[in-house]
Protein backbone atom coordinates (compact mmCIF):
# COMPACT_ATOMS: atom_id res chain seq x y z
CA UNK A 1 0.00 0.00 0.00
CA UNK A 2 2.67 2.32 0.44
CA UNK A 3 4.12 1.92 -2.91
CA UNK A 4 0.67 1.99 -4.22
CA UNK A 5 0.48 5.72 -2.31
CA UNK A 6 4.07 7.12 -3.67
CA UNK A 7 2.76 6.28 -7.02
CA UNK A 8 -0.57 8.25 -6.68
CA UNK A 9 1.62 11.17 -5.24
CA UNK A 10 3.74 10.50 -8.82
CA UNK A 11 0.27 11.05 -10.68
CA UNK A 12 -0.87 13.46 -9.10
CA UNK A 13 2.74 15.37 -9.56
CA UNK A 14 2.66 14.56 -13.27
CA UNK A 15 -1.30 15.72 -13.72
CA UNK A 16 -0.71 19.30 -12.37
CA UNK A 17 2.50 19.41 -14.64
CA UNK A 18 0.17 18.96 -17.41
CA UNK A 19 -2.74 20.50 -16.67
CA UNK A 20 -1.60 24.46 -16.21
CA UNK A 21 -5.40 25.18 -15.25
CA UNK A 22 -8.36 24.16 -14.16
CA UNK A 23 -10.75 21.73 -16.81
CA UNK A 24 -10.52 18.49 -18.76
CA UNK A 25 -7.15 18.25 -20.92
CA UNK A 26 -6.72 16.01 -24.12
CA UNK A 27 -2.84 14.88 -24.31
CA UNK A 28 -0.64 13.36 -26.80
CA UNK A 29 -1.60 10.20 -26.00
CA UNK A 30 -4.96 9.16 -27.82
CA UNK A 31 -7.82 8.64 -25.03
CA UNK A 32 -6.31 10.06 -22.19
CA UNK A 33 -7.15 12.74 -20.69
CA UNK A 34 -6.39 14.63 -17.30
CA UNK A 35 -8.36 16.97 -15.41
CA UNK A 36 -7.64 19.17 -12.55
CA UNK A 37 -9.75 21.35 -10.66
CA UNK A 38 -9.43 23.27 -7.18
CA UNK A 39 -12.82 24.26 -6.17
CA UNK A 40 -15.74 21.89 -5.38
CA UNK A 41 -18.11 22.12 -8.95
CA UNK A 42 -21.62 22.42 -9.71
CA UNK A 43 -23.14 18.83 -10.62
CA UNK A 44 -21.57 18.09 -14.43
CA UNK A 45 -24.27 16.22 -16.66
CA UNK A 46 -22.78 14.26 -19.49
CA UNK A 47 -22.58 10.98 -21.71
CA UNK A 48 -19.49 8.51 -20.39
CA UNK A 49 -17.78 7.00 -23.55
CA UNK A 50 -16.47 3.43 -22.17
CA UNK A 51 -13.87 4.34 -20.07
CA UNK A 52 -11.00 4.12 -16.99
CA UNK A 53 -11.29 6.95 -14.44
CA UNK A 54 -8.24 6.87 -12.06
CA UNK A 55 -8.20 10.06 -8.97
CA UNK A 56 -4.94 11.16 -7.80
CA UNK A 57 -5.96 13.37 -5.38
CA UNK A 58 -9.72 14.49 -4.14
CA UNK A 59 -12.94 12.77 -4.29
CA UNK A 60 -15.87 12.56 -6.80
CA UNK A 61 -19.55 11.11 -6.84
CA UNK A 62 -21.40 9.87 -10.16
CA UNK A 63 -24.49 9.34 -10.42
CA UNK A 64 -26.32 6.63 -13.00
CA UNK A 65 -29.87 7.64 -12.66
CA UNK A 66 -30.26 7.26 -8.85
CA UNK A 67 -27.41 4.90 -7.93
CA UNK A 68 -24.74 6.82 -6.41
CA UNK A 69 -20.88 5.41 -6.95
CA UNK A 70 -17.98 7.60 -4.31
CA UNK A 71 -14.31 6.47 -5.82
CA UNK A 72 -11.06 8.71 -4.33
CA UNK A 73 -7.29 7.28 -4.94
CA UNK A 74 -7.97 3.83 -3.44
CA UNK A 75 -10.47 3.28 -6.37
CA UNK A 76 -10.80 2.94 -10.17
CA UNK A 77 -14.42 3.75 -11.75
CA UNK A 78 -15.51 2.01 -14.87
CA UNK A 79 -17.96 2.85 -17.11
CA UNK A 80 -18.47 -0.22 -20.18
CA UNK A 81 -20.39 1.58 -22.46
CA UNK A 82 -21.83 4.72 -23.00
CA UNK A 83 -23.93 6.05 -19.88
CA UNK A 84 -25.51 9.26 -19.47
CA UNK A 85 -24.47 10.09 -15.96
CA UNK A 86 -23.89 12.51 -13.37
CA UNK A 87 -20.89 13.78 -11.93
CA UNK A 88 -19.48 16.18 -8.90
CA UNK A 89 -16.70 16.75 -7.36
CA UNK A 90 -17.19 16.43 -3.47
CA UNK A 91 -13.27 17.23 -2.45
CA UNK A 92 -10.93 19.60 -4.11
CA UNK A 93 -9.12 22.62 -2.88
CA UNK A 94 -7.01 25.55 -4.28
CA UNK A 95 -4.23 24.39 -2.48
CA UNK A 96 -4.31 20.35 -2.94
CA UNK A 97 -6.59 20.66 -5.97
CA UNK A 98 -8.83 17.52 -7.79
CA UNK A 99 -6.25 15.29 -9.91
CA UNK A 100 -7.75 12.57 -12.09
CA UNK A 101 -7.06 10.63 -15.27
CA UNK A 102 -9.54 9.56 -18.15
CA UNK A 103 -8.82 6.57 -20.48
CA UNK A 104 -11.51 6.02 -22.74
CA UNK A 105 -11.68 2.55 -24.60
CA UNK A 106 -13.99 0.27 -27.01
CA UNK A 107 -15.16 -3.29 -26.79
CA UNK A 108 -12.81 -4.33 -29.83
CA UNK A 109 -9.78 -3.46 -27.66
CA UNK A 110 -11.50 -5.63 -24.97
CA UNK A 111 -12.22 -8.10 -27.84
CA UNK A 112 -8.68 -8.26 -28.96
CA UNK A 113 -6.83 -8.80 -25.88
CA UNK A 114 -9.29 -11.45 -24.48
CA UNK A 115 -8.45 -13.28 -28.20
CA UNK A 116 -4.39 -12.83 -27.97
CA UNK A 117 -4.35 -13.54 -24.16
CA UNK A 118 -6.09 -16.47 -24.68
CA UNK A 119 -8.58 -15.28 -21.42
CA UNK A 120 -11.63 -17.31 -20.77
CA UNK A 121 -14.58 -14.69 -20.33
CA UNK A 122 -18.11 -17.08 -21.02
CA UNK A 123 -20.99 -14.79 -22.28
CA UNK A 124 -23.39 -14.83 -19.22
CA UNK A 125 -27.17 -14.72 -19.24
CA UNK A 126 -27.83 -12.57 -16.51
CA UNK A 127 -26.65 -8.96 -17.07
CA UNK A 128 -24.54 -6.85 -14.98
CA UNK A 129 -24.58 -2.88 -13.88
CA UNK A 130 -21.91 -1.18 -16.73
CA UNK A 131 -20.49 1.22 -14.31
CA UNK A 132 -18.65 0.15 -11.22
CA UNK A 133 -16.00 1.04 -8.67
CA UNK A 134 -12.84 -1.35 -7.95
CA UNK A 135 -10.14 -1.25 -5.20
CA UNK A 136 -7.33 -0.42 -7.35
CA UNK A 137 -4.58 -2.93 -7.15
CA UNK A 138 -0.20 -2.60 -7.50
CA UNK A 139 -0.65 -4.03 -11.22
CA UNK A 140 -2.88 -1.87 -12.81
CA UNK A 141 -1.59 1.28 -10.80
CA UNK A 142 1.93 0.95 -11.82
CA UNK A 143 0.81 0.32 -15.54
CA UNK A 144 -1.78 3.19 -15.18
CA UNK A 145 1.27 5.38 -13.82
CA UNK A 146 3.62 4.23 -16.45
CA UNK A 147 1.18 5.47 -19.21
CA UNK A 148 0.82 8.76 -17.81
CA UNK A 149 4.86 8.96 -17.24
CA UNK A 150 4.80 8.96 -21.54
CA UNK A 151 4.13 12.44 -21.46
CA UNK A 152 7.71 13.44 -20.42
CA UNK A 153 9.01 11.45 -23.26
CA UNK A 154 6.64 12.37 -26.30
CA UNK A 155 8.69 10.80 -28.50
CA UNK A 156 7.87 7.17 -26.76
CA UNK A 157 4.35 7.63 -27.12
CA UNK A 158 3.32 6.36 -31.01
CA UNK A 159 4.98 3.27 -30.12
CA UNK A 160 4.81 2.53 -26.73
CA UNK A 161 1.44 4.53 -25.39
CA UNK A 162 -1.05 1.46 -27.52
CA UNK A 163 1.16 -1.30 -25.58
CA UNK A 164 0.80 0.21 -22.30
CA UNK A 165 -2.75 0.59 -22.67
CA UNK A 166 -3.33 -3.19 -23.90
CA UNK A 167 -1.67 -3.81 -20.65
CA UNK A 168 -3.83 -1.40 -18.65
CA UNK A 169 -6.96 -2.84 -20.21
CA UNK A 170 -5.36 -6.29 -19.20
CA UNK A 171 -4.98 -5.46 -16.29
CA UNK A 172 -8.62 -4.67 -15.44
CA UNK A 173 -9.94 -7.80 -17.00
CA UNK A 174 -7.87 -9.44 -14.58
CA UNK A 175 -9.09 -7.92 -11.84
CA UNK A 176 -12.32 -8.73 -9.81
CA UNK A 177 -14.19 -6.73 -12.30
CA UNK A 178 -12.59 -8.68 -15.39
CA UNK A 179 -15.93 -11.23 -15.88
CA UNK A 180 -18.02 -7.66 -15.92
CA UNK A 181 -15.98 -5.87 -18.05
CA UNK A 182 -15.36 -8.63 -20.48
CA UNK A 183 -18.82 -9.12 -21.25
CA UNK A 184 -19.30 -6.11 -23.44
CA UNK A 185 -16.98 -7.83 -25.96
CA UNK A 186 -18.66 -11.68 -25.99
CA UNK A 187 -21.33 -12.15 -28.53
CA UNK A 188 -24.23 -13.61 -27.22
CA UNK A 189 -23.93 -12.06 -23.61
CA UNK A 190 -26.97 -9.81 -22.49
CA UNK A 191 -24.43 -6.96 -21.48
CA UNK A 192 -23.24 -7.19 -25.41
CA UNK A 193 -26.88 -7.14 -26.93
CA UNK A 194 -28.16 -4.56 -24.71
CA UNK A 195 -24.65 -2.30 -25.35
CA UNK A 196 -25.82 -2.77 -29.40
CA UNK A 197 -29.41 -1.24 -28.47
CA UNK A 198 -27.71 1.61 -26.61
CA UNK A 199 -25.66 2.47 -29.63
CA UNK A 200 -28.53 2.51 -31.55
CA UNK A 201 -30.38 4.96 -28.94
CA UNK A 202 -27.15 6.83 -29.00
CA UNK A 203 -26.91 7.55 -32.55
CA UNK A 204 -30.67 8.32 -33.28
CA UNK A 205 -31.51 9.58 -29.81
CA UNK A 206 -33.21 12.26 -32.18
CA UNK A 207 -35.83 9.68 -33.25
CA UNK A 208 -39.01 8.51 -32.15
CA UNK A 209 -38.11 5.20 -30.11
CA UNK A 210 -39.68 1.81 -30.67
CA UNK A 211 -38.65 -0.81 -28.15
CA UNK A 212 -40.12 -3.27 -30.00
CA UNK A 213 -37.61 -2.94 -32.77
CA UNK A 214 -34.81 -2.63 -29.81
CA UNK A 215 -36.19 -5.96 -28.51
CA UNK A 216 -35.96 -7.76 -31.51
CA UNK A 217 -32.26 -6.39 -32.21
CA UNK A 218 -31.42 -7.71 -28.66
CA UNK A 219 -33.04 -10.99 -29.59
CA UNK A 220 -35.07 -10.52 -26.27
CA UNK A 221 -38.74 -10.30 -25.62
CA UNK A 222 -39.72 -6.93 -24.60
CA UNK A 223 -40.20 -7.32 -20.80
CA UNK A 224 -37.12 -9.00 -20.78
CA UNK A 225 -35.45 -6.40 -23.01
CA UNK A 226 -37.02 -4.04 -20.52
CA UNK A 227 -35.64 -5.83 -17.35
CA UNK A 228 -32.21 -6.37 -18.91
CA UNK A 229 -31.69 -2.74 -20.12
CA UNK A 230 -32.44 -1.44 -16.59
CA UNK A 231 -30.10 -3.62 -14.98
CA UNK A 232 -27.56 -2.38 -17.18
CA UNK A 233 -28.25 1.51 -17.13
CA UNK A 234 -30.15 1.90 -14.24
CA UNK A 235 -33.01 3.09 -16.29
CA UNK A 236 -35.79 2.10 -18.81
CA UNK A 237 -35.16 2.51 -22.49
CA UNK A 238 -37.04 6.06 -22.84
CA UNK A 239 -36.00 7.52 -19.82
CA UNK A 240 -32.29 6.46 -21.15
CA UNK A 241 -33.04 8.46 -24.74
CA UNK A 242 -34.52 11.65 -22.78
CA UNK A 243 -31.31 12.17 -20.57
CA UNK A 244 -29.59 11.84 -23.67
CA UNK A 245 -32.12 13.85 -26.00
CA UNK A 246 -32.14 16.64 -23.07
CA UNK A 247 -28.36 16.52 -22.37
CA UNK A 248 -27.81 17.53 -26.31
CA UNK A 249 -30.56 20.25 -26.08
CA UNK A 250 -28.39 21.74 -22.82
CA UNK A 251 -25.28 21.73 -25.18
CA UNK A 252 -27.06 23.76 -27.55
CA UNK A 253 -28.45 26.36 -25.88
CA UNK A 254 -24.74 26.77 -23.98
CA UNK A 255 -22.50 26.63 -26.93
CA UNK A 256 -24.72 27.70 -30.06
CA UNK A 257 -26.61 30.10 -28.25
CA UNK A 258 -30.10 28.52 -29.80
CA UNK A 259 -33.32 29.33 -28.41
CA UNK A 260 -35.04 26.70 -26.12
CA UNK A 261 -37.92 25.81 -29.60
CA UNK A 262 -35.09 25.02 -31.28
CA UNK A 263 -33.20 23.68 -29.35
CA UNK A 264 -36.17 21.22 -28.14
CA UNK A 265 -37.12 20.73 -31.99
CA UNK A 266 -33.66 19.20 -32.92
CA UNK A 267 -33.32 17.03 -30.06
CA UNK A 268 -36.17 15.45 -31.09
CA UNK A 269 -39.22 17.00 -28.74
CA UNK A 270 -42.43 18.05 -30.69
CA UNK A 271 -43.83 19.99 -27.74
CA UNK A 272 -41.71 22.74 -26.03
CA UNK A 273 -43.70 23.07 -23.00
CA UNK A 274 -43.09 19.03 -22.74
CA UNK A 275 -38.88 20.09 -23.18
CA UNK A 276 -39.01 22.71 -20.90
CA UNK A 277 -40.94 20.39 -17.81
CA UNK A 278 -38.47 17.64 -18.68
CA UNK A 279 -35.52 19.71 -18.80
CA UNK A 280 -36.12 21.55 -15.55
CA UNK A 281 -36.68 17.72 -14.24
CA UNK A 282 -33.11 17.24 -15.02
CA UNK A 283 -31.36 20.32 -14.74
CA UNK A 284 -33.72 21.95 -11.69
CA UNK A 285 -34.47 25.34 -13.67
CA UNK A 286 -36.15 25.93 -17.09
CA UNK A 287 -33.47 26.29 -20.09
CA UNK A 288 -33.53 30.28 -19.66
CA UNK A 289 -32.40 30.34 -15.93
CA UNK A 290 -30.43 27.34 -16.16
CA UNK A 291 -28.36 28.53 -18.88
CA UNK A 292 -27.96 32.18 -17.56
CA UNK A 293 -26.76 30.39 -13.96
CA UNK A 294 -24.16 28.32 -15.65
CA UNK A 295 -22.86 31.54 -17.82
CA UNK A 296 -23.00 33.30 -14.65
CA UNK A 297 -20.34 30.88 -12.86
CA UNK A 298 -18.42 30.67 -16.36
CA UNK A 299 -17.98 34.69 -15.99
CA UNK A 300 -17.23 34.22 -12.31
CA UNK A 301 -14.94 31.52 -12.53
CA UNK A 302 -13.41 32.30 -15.65
CA UNK A 303 -13.01 28.44 -16.34
CA UNK A 304 -15.51 25.68 -17.50
CA UNK A 305 -13.87 22.87 -15.12
CA UNK A 306 -17.37 22.76 -13.13
CA UNK A 307 -18.31 21.08 -16.47
CA UNK A 308 -15.11 18.50 -15.79
CA UNK A 309 -15.32 15.11 -15.90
Amino acid sequence: MDNIFKQQRELAELIQKYSIKDGVHETPIPSLHIIQNSRLAEPSHRVFKPCYCVIAQGLKEVYLAQERFEYGPADYLIASMDLPVVGKIIKAAPELPYLSIKLEFTHSQILEIINEANLIIRPKDQSNRALFVGQMEPFLMDATLRLVKLLDRPSDIPFLAPLITKEVLYALLQSPYGAVLGQIAMEGSNNYRIMETIEHITRNFDQPLRVEELAETANMSIPSFHRNFKQVTGMSPIQFQKQLRLQEARRLLLSESAEASEAAFRVGYESASQFSREYSRLFGAPPKSDIKQIKEIYDTSKSMAFLAD
